[in-house]
C-alpha cells in the first residue's frame, strides 16, 4: 500500500462510511476530508470530522503505519500540534500530542473496499509496455477525454510561461528581444536549439535593432557571433566580405562569438543545417521591423503563413555551406516548420504577453492551435496505436503533456483518465 493511495481514498471518501471507528472504538464522521496540501506539512487542512459527538476542525495526516509519525519526525513539530486526526492503513503504535494525549486514530485497511484495490492494481499495476491504463483508456467517454485535454493543454502553457518569465526578466521585459531569443531557438530545433538560443542571448537585441533592415549587416552579426566566420583561409569571397564586416561590428559592440562547434550538422538535413536556419533568422528580421507587435496581432494560421514568407540571401540558394555549391533552390520555411514556431514560440508568448497585461484569451489561442495540423511523431503515433486519434495540433499537445507529465511518473490518480476509469 502506498500513501499516495491513501491520499486518494480519504480525498474521495471511498470508505464504508456508515461503519468508520476509530481504533479507540469510538465513531466517527467525515464531513469535511478537507484540501490536499502539496507543500510540507500535514497532508490536509481544514478538514472537519465528529468523534462521538464532538465536531473537530483541523488537520488530517495520512501513514502508512502509525509509527511512521515518529519515523518523519512529526512529534518535534510544531505545524503538527493541529493535527486533529491519524489516518492510518495499519496501526502498529500508539502516537501521542505534546499534551501527552493520544492522537485519535483511524485505520483504513478494514474500511477500504476490495473492489477498489482490485480495480487500482488491474488498472495501474499490471504489466504495461507504454502508459499504465493502455487497455482500458479508449473506453473513457468524449466529454471527460475533452475536458481533460484543455486543461492538460494550459497546464503545458503555464510550464513554458516559466522558461520564458526567467528570459523577460533578464531584458526588463522587452517582449521584443524575448521573441528574438524564442525563435533563435526554436529555429535550432532540437539538436541546435540550446546553441541558437545562447547565440541569441550573447548579443543585446539593441544591435539587431540598429542594423536589422541591413541585409549584409544582420547576416554579418549572426554568423559572425555563430562563429562561422573564424576560418583562417575563407571558402568563398561572400564568406571573407562577411568576416570583414563582422570584425567591424565585433569591436564596434564588444561582441564576444561563440565557438563553431558549438552547432551539429551530423545527421541533419541538409535544409535543417544550422547555417541556412541562420540565414532565415536573419531574412525574417531583414524583411520585417517590429516583429512582436505583427506577431501578437496576428491571428490565423494563413497569417503566419504569409508573414514568415521570407527570401533568403542569394548566396544560399545555391549553398547549405559555405564549402560547397549546390542545386538552386528557394529554401524557403515550409508550413510544418511554421506551425513549430508557431506552437512553440508564438502561441506561449502570446499567453505570457496576455497574462502580463492582464488580459483573458485562452479561447483565442485554443482557436489557434485547433486551426494547426495534428504533430507527427513517435509519442502521437504510439496515443494512435490505442485509438486515441488527434484531430489537430491543440490534442498533439495535450496528449504529450500526459505522456510526459503524468504517465511516464504513474501520476494515475492525479489524472482525469485515472480517477474516470477507476470510478467507472
Amino acid at each position: 500500500m502506498k500513501e499516495k493511495i491513501l491520499h486518494y481514498i480519504w480525498q474521495h471518501k471511498l470508505l464504508r462510511l456508515s461503519e468508520l471507528k476509530l481504533t479507540s472504538g469510538e465513531s466517527i464522521q467525515i464531513f469535511n476530508a478537507g484540501f490536499l496540501n502539496e507543500n510540507s506539512g500535514p497532508d490536509f487542512s481544514n478538514a472537519k470530522v465528529a468523534i462521538e459527538d464532538i465536531i473537530w476542525f483541523g488537520h488530517i495526516e495520512i501513514h502508512v503505519k502509525s509509527s511512521d509519525w515518529y519515523q518523519h519526525h512529526h512529534e518535534n513539530d510544531k505545524n503538527y500540534d493541529a493535527v486533529i486526526l491519524h489516518v492510518v492503513y495499519e496501526h502498529d503504535v500508539e502516537v501521542f500530542t505534546r499534551g501527552n494525549k493520544v492522537l485519535p486514530t483511524l485505520e483504513l485497511k478494514d474500511y477500504i473496499p476490495s473492489s477498489f484495490i482490485e480495480k487500482y492494481n488491474t488498472t495501474f499495476n499490471g504489466i504495461s509496455h507504454w502508459i499504465p491504463c493502455e487497455k482500458q483508456i479508449s473506453i473513457v467517454d468524449d466529454f471527460t477525454f475533452k475536458n481533460w485535454l484543455e486543461r492538460l493543454y494550459l497546464e503545458r502553457l503555464e510550464q513554458k510561461s516559466e522558461f520564458i518569465l526567467k528570459l523577460l526578466e533578464e531584458v526588463n521585459y522587452d517582449f521584443e528581444a524575448v521573441l528574438f531569443q524564442l525563435l533563435a531557438k526554436n529555429f535550432g530545433l532540437k539538436v541546435n536549439g540550446d546553441a541558437f538560443l545562447k547565440l541569441a542571448t550573447s548579443l543585446d537585441f539593441s544591435i539587431v535593432r540598429k542594423i536589422g533592415r541591413d541585409e549584409f549587416k544582420m547576416y554579418a552579426l549572426l554568423f559572425g557571433q555563430a562563429g562561422f566566420l573564424d576560418e583562417e583561409i575563407s571558402a568563398c569571397q561572400y564568406q571573407e566580405d562577411l568576416k570583414k564586416e563582422y570584425q567591424y561590428l565585433k569591436h564596434k559592440f564588444k561582441l564576444k562569438p561563440l565557438a563553431q562547434n558549438a552547432f551539429q550538422f551530423f545527421r541533419m538535413r541538409p535544409s535543417n543545417f544550422p547555417t541556412i536556419r541562420l540565414a532565415q533568422l536573419a531574412s525574417l528580421y531583414v524583411t520585417h521591423k517590429s516583429l512582436f507587435a505583427k506577431i501578437i496581432t496576428s491571428e490565423s494560421p494563413e497569417d503566419f503563413y504569409a508573414f514568415f514568407k521570407i527570401n533568403i540571401a542569394s548566396f544560399w540558394e545555391t549553398h547549405y555551406t559555405f564549402q560547397k555549391i549546390s542545386k538552386k533552390s528557394k529554401k524557403r520555411l515550409t508550413k510544418s516548420f511554421i506551425d513549430l514556431l508557431i506552437i512553440n514560440t508564438i502561441v506561449p508568448l502570446k499567453f505570457v504577453y496576455q497574462k502580463y497585461k492582464g488580459i483573458s484569451n485562452e479561447d483565442g489561442i485554443i482557436s489557434l492551435m485547433q486551426a494547426l495540423q495534428p504533430e507527427k511523431n513517435s509519442i502521437i503515433s504510439e496515443f494512435e496505436s490505442l485509438k486515441i486519434s488527434s484531430e489537430n495540433a491543440f490534442e498533439t499537445q495535450a496528449l504529450l503533456q500526459l505522456k510526459t507529465n503524468y504517465c511516464e511518473y504513474k501520476k494515475c490518480l492525479s489524472c482525469n483518465i485515472g480517477n474516470y476509469l477507476l470510478k467507472n
